[in-house]
């Protein structure tokens, strides 16, 4: 008998406690503290980020077309020169010399030309007089006066005189060739003369001074030649940055940015893109290959006119070389449903077919949607959404919800992992989330 009221009493707790268990699962199980916001109607701007370096928009490295020692240098690093403007001066010993002997190798030239052209005179003079005794030599060998022999010899000193004749024109024409290279060589011998001053190609401002009086630089015409400075017009500067090969797809020409110049803290600055390059900078080895694209974002002047103000001499607030961050605006939508980026996350696809589920098995992955947990009474309901572009605090919503509707945002290791369609959960503020162990 009591082993039989033992059992009667056991299998009445163990009913309890299934029934407990059934309600507990209906019931959501433990509530949960979360935080909730409600998707709202708002404007996203998606954006590209993006840092790199100030530069002008146009900069010309000077170097010098001969070489030599610099004799002369009326500028320095940092001065405003105009178009036209001597930049610096070469030794031009070397060049005159050359120029020297040009013209005497001209002149040369010349003179043997002339003394082509008097021998070709002679040679036709004498031409004439052999064709004169062929002409007589002829009759009178066709009168048999003179012997075969005499006649002979006066058909070779004709055909003589008139080779004659031809060889001072073919010299007289490599005469003029030969005048016309030695002006050439001279021409070329004053140009150098010339490249010893070197001028400034345009207005702007001279951002490096690589040589200084005295050294010696070396020619382009020998080699690369050697940079001696740089002149650039700073009233148009551009930021020269690297985009992510993501992200390259979504950057047009014309898109705007904003700039942050770590010189000038709280201060936005305005830019358009005016370049995208067609080919890519690679870095790294193998797997660890980055693959980026230049882009350059000209800089608004209309965005730092007041720093132009403050300036007397209205020059560049920005200097080349200077670090900077850009934003570059690549997609706008306005009037849009959002949500918190962290309210969105992930689950397994439960409605998918068996065949689709044989497909995820043989492939190794598990087919996931995109959720949000929307507040219903005490409890959340799991509703599949699709989202468009985002910004850094918030994502648009597509489809899946209405405005007003209240999502779970926090905590996020709870959104992202722990929570389940029919969960029970306590909304709270937010400051008021970790008050407590349970989280």
């Amino acid at each position: 008998m009591k082993s039989k009221k033992w059992i009667i009493i056991l299998s009445v707790v163990v009913i309890i406690l299934v029934i407990a268990g059934i309600y507990k699962s209906k019931s959501g199980g433990q509530s949960k503290k979360v935080a909730i916001e409600k998707a709202e109607l708002r404007t996203i701007i998606e954006t590209v980020a993006a840092s790199g370096k100030i530069q002008p928009e146009t900069e010309v490295i000077i170097s010098s077309d001969v070489s030599g020692e610099i004799i002369e240098m009326p500028v320095k690093e940092g001065d405003r020169v105009q178009a036209g403007d001597l930049l610096l001066k070469i030794n031009p010993d070397l060049v005159e010399s050359a120029l020297s002997r040009a013209e005497a190798a001209l002149n040369t030239t010349k003179a043997n030309l002339a003394g082509v052209r008097a021998r070709l005179t002679q040679s036709q003079s004498q031409y004439q007089n052999a064709k004169a005794s062929f002409d007589r030599s002829e009759k009178l060998f066709n009168s048999k006066v003179i012997s075969q022999a005499e006649f002979d010899q006066a058909k070779a000193n004709f055909e003589v005189a008139r080779a004659d004749v031809q060889a001072a024109k073919e010299s007289i024409q490599a005469g003029i060739f030969n005048v016309r290279s030695s002006e050439a060589t001279l021409k070329e011998a004053k140009e150098n003369l010339g490249r010893t001053s070197i001028y400034s190609p345009m207005n702007g401002v001279i951002t490096a001074l690589n040589k200084e009086k005295g050294e010696r630089v070396v020619g382009t015409a020998q080699m690369a030649g050697t940079e001696i400075m740089t002149v650039a017009n700073l009233n148009v500067m551009e930021v020269a940055v690297e985009v992510n090969e993501n992200d390259i797809v979504r950057v047009s020409i014309n898109d705007t940015a904003e700039i942050e110049v770590d010189a000038y803290l709280n201060k936005n600055f305005k830019g358009i893109v005016t370049e995208i390059a067609n080919s890519a900078n690679t870095s790294g080895m193998s797997a660890d290959q980055v693959t980026n694209f230049d882009v350059k974002i000209r800089m608004l002047q209309s965005s730092y006119q007041d720093l132009l103000n403050k300036r007397a001499d209205s020059s560049s607030p920005f200097r080349p070389g200077m670090s900077a961050t850009v934003d570059i605006r690549t997609t706008q939508v306005s009037n849009v449903i959002t949500i918190p980026i962290q309210a969105v996350t992930t689950r397994k696809d439960t409605s998918i077919t068996e065949d689709s589920k044989v497909s995820a098995d043989m492939d190794g992955e598990d087919e996931k949607i995109e959720v949000v947990f929307v507040i219903v009474g005490e409890k959340v309901e799991m509703v599949e959404v699709e989202t468009g572009i985002q910004n850094t605090m918030y994502i648009e919503l597509k489809s899946g919800l209405t405005e007003g509707d209240e999502v779970v945002t926090a905590p996020y290791n709870l959104v992202s992992k722990i929570l389940k369609d029919g969960q029970n959960v306590t909304v709270v503020d937010k400051k008021d989330l970790y008050t407590s162990k349970e989280k």
